[in-house]
């Protein structure tokens, strides 16, 4: 997979998560461990596609 792939793949990801987190959010109840365990999750993607742009 070249550089530009894995990018892809995790703007991909990033963008599922942010989905994710908006419908959790809501909900009548929303499960703030889950939301936190998904913020989390997407800061991670978004750190490691900086850090693959800067290469």
């Amino acid at each position: 997979m070249n550089l530009q792939s894995r990018i892809d793949a995790l703007k991909g990801r990033h963008a599922s998560l942010e989905s994710k987190i908006l419908a959790e959010d809501r909900r009548p109840s929303p499960d703030a461990t889950a939301l936190a365990r998904m913020k989390v999750e997407k800061l991670r993607l978004k750190e490691e596609m900086e850090r693959l742009k800067t290469r």
